[in-house]
């Protein structure tokens, strides 16, 4: 029996976020959370846009992109949207996905927001999707990355030399995390009880 592959209908809701499907009506808000912070973007793979117009061009690159199921994440204390995460690399016939593509604003940063963005999409890809196997990849010169995958449960599992050219031409290290269907049900329980304790 093969998995389901995830729908760029779908919406997902917790106490403290929603994830939705990305539009370019998510714009406003979002240029408005990222605006100038290089901080933000130092290791996201678009430049860092300057207006909305090329926020907008962001948004596109992946809403174009066929393999990729982009979410906005919206603050349910603001109603804002206040970034963005995807599933990517998904396959159905393996029961695998990655989710990546993701960057929020600093005002999140340390907030339950990533917590539970991570927790719906676990929950979403393991229980009702049917996923056996969800990555992560992160540059490994992003220790603030790896170290929050590595919070969620995730398993580092090697390192991929001269992987990627970063928007500025030069090459990324990546370095590979996954969580398996058999570990997800401990990591829920961790996800959920640092939910709780707030």
């Amino acid at each position: 029996m093969t998995a389901t592959p995830p729908s760029r209908s779908t919406t997902l809701t917790g106490r403290h976020v929603r994830l939705e499907p990305l539009a370019h009506s998510h714009v406003p808000d979002l240029f408005q959370a990222v605006r100038g912070d290089e901080e933000v973007w130092r290791w996201v793979s678009a430049l860092m846009p300057h207006t909305e117009e090329e926020m907008h061009a962001v948004i596109d690159a992946r809403l174009d992109n066929p393999d990729r199921v982009p979410f906005a994440v919206i603050q349910l204390a603001t109603g804002r949207c206040v970034g963005v995460t995807c599933y990517a690399d998904i396959s159905a016939r393996d029961e695998s996905l990655e989710i990546g593509g993701t960057f929020y604003g600093r005002a999140v940063w340390r907030t339950a927001v990533n917590t539970e963005a991570k927790l719906l999409l676990l929950t979403h890809a393991f229980e009702e999707l049917g996923m056996g196997r969800v990555q992560w990849c992160a540059d490994r010169r992003n220790e603030r990355s790896r170290t929050a995958i590595l919070r969620l449960g995730a398993t580092y599992e090697g390192t991929f030399r001269r992987d990627r050219r970063r928007p500025d031409g030069t090459w990324r290290d990546t370095v590979q995390f996954a969580m398996l269907r058999e570990e997800w049900p401990a990591a829920k329980e961790r996800l959920t009880e640092r939910l709780l304790r707030g």
